[in-house]
């Protein structure tokens, strides 16, 4: 059993061209972890300096992005297509407890796509209910913030979990 998540819009709300659109998460379970599978397209944007895995600043680079909020807070998991990523645990409002966890996770390019699995410890996920939501940035000028949840404000923002839709986990494989 998997639940898939999908980009729908941009941030202000515009529609997504063909090529955006195709951004997928796919989130399947264990007892021990949640297993994160990213399909999105390479943009070609520029690898961060340094060599993969946690990647402080990812956000500044072409990424995907997951959002799990909970009762005590929530997560930012970012994925990169170069091996690069970023776990960040947050008790409140970009209000951090912990930051730059490794975790296991590999991405590879497949053509004009890029695929990348990441293991997440189920004891770092929130406390439930649970609700997300899928972002994307790429693009070095002008940079693109795509969503699947629907944001308010006047510029990008993805730290909104009021916005987040319900999410359900899959059942444990």
């Amino acid at each position: 059993m998997y639940t898939e998540l999908a980009l729908t819009q941009a941030w202000d709300r515009t529609p997504l061209d063909a090529r955006e659109a195709t951004t997928s998460l796919r989130l399947s379970s264990t007892s021990e972890d949640l297993l994160v599978e990213v399909d999105a397209p390479r943009w070609g944007d520029p690898p961060p300096d340094g060599a993969p895995g946690p990647t402080e600043g990812l956000w500044d680079y072409e990424v995907v992005e997951l959002f799990i909020a909970g009762e005590d807070g929530y997560l930012e998991l970012e994925l990169g297509p170069h091996g690069h990523h970023l776990l960040i645990r947050f008790r409140d409002i970009r209000v951090p407890v912990a930051r730059g966890l490794a975790i296991p996770y590999r991405a590879e390019p497949r053509g004009s796509r890029w695929y990348g699995v990441a293991q997440v410890p189920r004891y770092l996920l929130p406390a439930g209910p649970l609700s997300a939501n899928l972002c994307a940035i790429h693009g070095t000028a002008p940079r693109r913030f795509l969503t699947a949840a629907t944001l308010s404000g006047d510029r990008p923002n993805f730290h909104q979990p009021e916005s987040f839709f319900p999410l359900e986990l899959p059942r444990q494989i």
